[in-house]
């Protein structure tokens, strides 16, 4: 089998790091190096790192003097890597049993393949699950391989949101060499933009088997960024397409069409994340977000959902609230 490199950021994550990284050493693959970056963690993160990269040669460890942030961690990551494959994978997820080996294979298989990925679970702190499917016909197969083109499609099908589980992400490390890492700017969206890019270059692997484990508590990151940053979250997508098009659409003979149904896939979720601030009486913030779902795409007018929001303006937040569990009930 092939070689992996594992990069593990880590920035107050020292709780679950050994977790983590014992995920990836018991994965079977001989030749699999892990590169702990501690990016300044002010909790016990050196002193766990330090004890894992003693026990195990394959494991080194990094600390910053100064904190770099996520993007700048993950570039420096991309820079070490050497093997045939590379793995991004935060210090508080770990990989499930066979993933390493499932992703490989399935990547040995198809030399041309640039990124291979497969579903997921989210595990919160207090024991609950939830699982991460792919909404994708595997057709009763393992594992599927899409067409650059398909894989975007499909990205524009679940409403132009990012599909990949980044835990699950195997890429091709000399592909990721050549096109380059996570951009600086998009510091909400750089994965999603990443994995656009790859496909713009080489076909997608998709494995229908849970690859990883993905951490949901107070600290995440992403949970911090989402909870009241919905028009932000919204101009970093259209940030990432606007890059892909820009870097990466003359490699695609239908880049424009692809860019156009993600566009439109980002303005009906805006009027949808409009919709919800209306029910909240959050009128400024609705009214704010359908100017914005506009600019996405002006067709987004004529759409049923900008309709309905239309309809639920005119009678009113009382009168919409009052009438939400009739609605319910017939459906």
């Amino acid at each position: 089998m092939s070689s992996i490199d594992v990069v593990v950021p880590c920035y107050r994550y020292g709780r679950y790091l050994r977790e983590c990284v014992q995920s990836v050493l018991s994965q079977g693959v001989s030749a699999c190096r892990i590169l702990i970056i501690d990016d300044e963690s002010p909790d016990d993160t050196p002193q766990v790192a330090q004890a894992l990269a003693s026990e195990d040669s394959r494991v080194t460890y990094r600390r910053h003097t100064v904190n770099c942030g996520h993007i700048a961690t993950y570039n420096e990551g991309i820079a070490w890597c050497e093997s045939d494959y590379m793995l991004l994978l935060s210090a508080d997820d770990y990989l499930l049993p066979g993933a390493l080996q499932r992703a490989m294979r399935l990547l040995d298989e198809h030399p041309t393949m640039g990124l291979c990925f497969g579903e997921a679970i989210e595990v919160e702190d207090g024991g609950a699950r939830r699982q991460i499917n792919i909404n994708v016909d595997f057709q009763n197969a393992a594992s599927i391989v899409l067409s650059g083109s398909d894989f975007i499609h499909l990205c524009a099908k679940e409403r132009a949101r990012n599909i990949v589980p980044t835990p699950t992400a195997l890429v091709r490390t000399a592909l990721l060499k050549q096109i380059g890492g996570y951009h600086t700017d998009l510091p909400h969206s750089a994965d999603m933009e990443l994995w656009l890019r790859l496909a713009a270059h080489a076909p997608v692997g998709i494995l229908k088997a849970d690859q990883a484990a993905y951490r949901r508590h107070a600290a995440n990151m992403s949970s911090n960024y989402f909870q009241d940053n919905r028009i932000t979250d919204l101009q970093q997508r259209k940030a990432a397409f606007d890059i892909f098009l820009e870097g990466s659409g003359r490699h695609l003979p239908d880049a424009r069409v692809l860019y156009e149904s993600l566009m439109k896939a980002l303005a009906l979720e805006a009027v949808a994340a409009a919709s919800m601030a209306f029910n909240d009486g959050r009128q400024a913030l609705s009214e704010n977000i359908c100017k914005l779902a506009e600019q996405l795409d002006p067709r987004v007018r004529k759409s049923t959902q900008w309709r309905l929001l239309s309809c639920k303006k005119l009678i009113g937040i009382q009168v919409t609230n009052a009438l939400r569990p009739i609605v319910a009930k017939l459906r």
